[in-house]
């Protein structure tokens, strides 16, 4: 039996409720207790000294795309660019560093154009990127994923011309004043348009997998829940094999948990006809979980649903991925195979429809298949009380407040503003509420997503009295939704997400005591140690 002793730490029970060590047997927490009873127990455990730091269990993130951070890791860097000028030359630089990574193409992602603070502040288009290059296709994506920007080039690949019909379904293909293509997709076409530069091969995305999967351990996160496998993916079974390997070979140094895209019902039904059969496969290491599905866009790229058209657009209600009926059609699907929905929904409307599709596949008015909204960031109280009502589960992201706090109020006006990310209303009245980060839409560090989340403010500490104060959360409750509710996310809550006999020894030892920090320093903190079934996967 392999045993490890972690003592002489502050470890984290329950609100209030600390202790000193934690005895770990065959990668199960077998005993937490004093340093005198568990060093007594212990035997000839190894012994780790956490020298009275803080010691926490395993960050969960409830909703992300491993794959996606690891090849971003790959590609140009253009997140933090401050002008489309600035995009232009960071890709430049990159394709003049790189010749190889762009001879077929180029893909990256995470401009935002709420940011630029030099030159036009607008949507790049193909003029823009045809300065890049005008030899191979360039695909940018917005930061959300939900709209793109090509070039020329990849427009002549795809036969996309002057007056061109809108084909994608859910999405949209963006003009000039003259007919001819802007080089600007939304929603569903982004994933069509996507696909004109050529994808990694399945062992370039396996190190890519790798590369994130050691900064998220790097990082103290021992779970992810990701969409990783979905509608972009060329072979999706290669893709599930790709990952298997990994965890066979002994490679994965953390849990995944699988949220697999399937926006029709000939891909679902392919799904449940292939990969699905073979769930008996799947073990605690590498899990194969929900069906993940898009209702609408994004607040900044205004593509989210709206009851009410946006403040700042008039006549813009946004962008529908996926029609009422066809919604219906794929939660019944999964239901009736006992599969958990997740859905992405950011607007109010998109919301309201989506809790009204869940509602449909209760048994006895219990949401027994804990379906899911995915970030749930326009609400008004009613709407909260009916996802509470339904039992439905919510997974934040806090940490995408630090931008939206500057756009909301112009999107959605004051009151509706009020009443939205509304983390701490959702867990006073009892909504199931797991965090996240939806990475590389922003950084998977769970640190800066918890500062987010307790004061509500930016990264810059602005506003200083914080965005609509009364829906900050207390450390404890940040973490439990961290931990607890996104093990509860996955049927998981009596294995997972608490140091306690039984659970996995998922645990991570902080840097500084997360509980009596400022809370403007919590955006600091990082791990010194982090701890996957008993096996230490980072030390600093």
């Amino acid at each position: 039996m392999e045993k490890t002793v972690l003592y002489n730490g502050k470890v984290y029970v329950n609100k209030g409720d600390f202790r000193e060590a934690v005895l770990v047997e065959d990668g199960i927490i077998a005993m937490v207790g004093s340093n005198e009873e568990i060093l007594e127990a212990a035997g000839d455990a190894k012994k780790i000294d956490c020298e009275g730091r803080t010691v926490i269990p395993g960050i969960n993130d409830s909703h992300m795309h491993i794959l996606m951070v690891g090849e971003m890791l790959s590609e140009a860097q253009i997140g933090d660019s401050k002008s489309i000028d600035d995009m232009i030359e960071r890709c430049k630089k990159f394709a003049a560093e790189n010749p190889e990574l762009v001879k077929k193409g180029m893909h990256s992602q995470g401009w935002n154009q709420d940011l630029f603070t030099e030159g036009e502040v607008r949507l790049p288009n193909r003029h823009d990127l045809d300065k890049i290059s005008t030899e191979y296709p360039i695909v940018l994506e917005r930061v959300c994923g939900h709209t793109c920007a090509l070039n020329t080039k990849a427009l002549e690949m795809l036969g996309i011309g002057k007056n061109h019909p809108q084909i994608y379904e859910g999405g949209t293909i963006e003009f000039e004043a003259d007919g001819n293509p802007s080089g600007y997709f939304t929603e569903n076409a982004v994933y069509e348009v996507r696909k004109v530069v050529p994808q990694p091969t399945i062992e370039e995305q396996k190190q890519s997998l790798l590369k994130a999967m050691k900064y998220c351990v790097e990082h103290g996160i021992t779970s992810v829940q990701s969409n990783d496998v979905g509608e972009m993916a060329e072979d999706r079974d290669a893709l599930f094999a790709m990952y298997k390997d990994v965890y066979k070979e002994g490679l994965a140094p953390l849990r995944l948990r699988h949220q697999v895209c399937c926006m029709s019902e000939k891909s679902l039904q392919s799904y449940l006809d292939g990969e699905y059969k073979n769930k008996d496969q799947y073990d605690d290491m590498l899990a194969i979980g929900p069906l993940k599905l898009f209702k609408d866009g994004s607040l900044g790229a205004r593509t989210a649903t709206m009851r009410n058209e946006y403040a700042d657009d008039p006549g813009n209600y946004g962008v529908e991925a996926l029609s009422d009926e066809l919604m219906d059609k794929l939660i019944k699907m999964a239901a009736d195979q006992g599969i958990q929905t997740v859905t992405h929904v950011i607007g109010d409307d998109a919301i309201e429809k989506t809790v009204a599709s869940y509602e449909k596949v209760m048994k006895d008015g219990k949401n027994v298949l804990r379906n899911s909204l995915i970030h749930c960031q326009i609400t008004d109280r009613p709407l909260l009380e009916r996802i509470r009502d339904s039992e439905t589960l919510v997974a934040y992201q806090p940490i995408f407040l630090q931008y939206d706090l500057h756009i909301v109020e112009s999107r959605c006006g004051k009151e509706l503003a009020s009443t939205s990310y509304a983390m701490k209303t959702a867990k006073d009245l009892g909504i199931r509420a797991s965090y996240g980060t939806d990475s590389p839409v922003e950084d998977c560090n769970p640190f800066p997503n918890i500062y987010v989340a307790v004061n509500r403010k930016d990264l810059n500490g602005k506003p200083e009295e914080g965005f609509n104060p009364q829906e900050c959360v207390d450390v404890y409750e940040a973490i439990d939704a961290y931990t607890k509710e996104s093990a509860y996310h996955e049927f998981l809550e009596d294995k997972k997400g608490r140091i306690k006999p039984g659970h996995f020894a998922d645990m991570v030892i902080l840097d500084r005591d997360i509980f009596t920090v400022d809370s403007m320093d919590i955006v600091n903190i990082l791990p010194v140690l982090t701890m996957v079934g008993g096996k230490v996967v980072y030390e600093k």
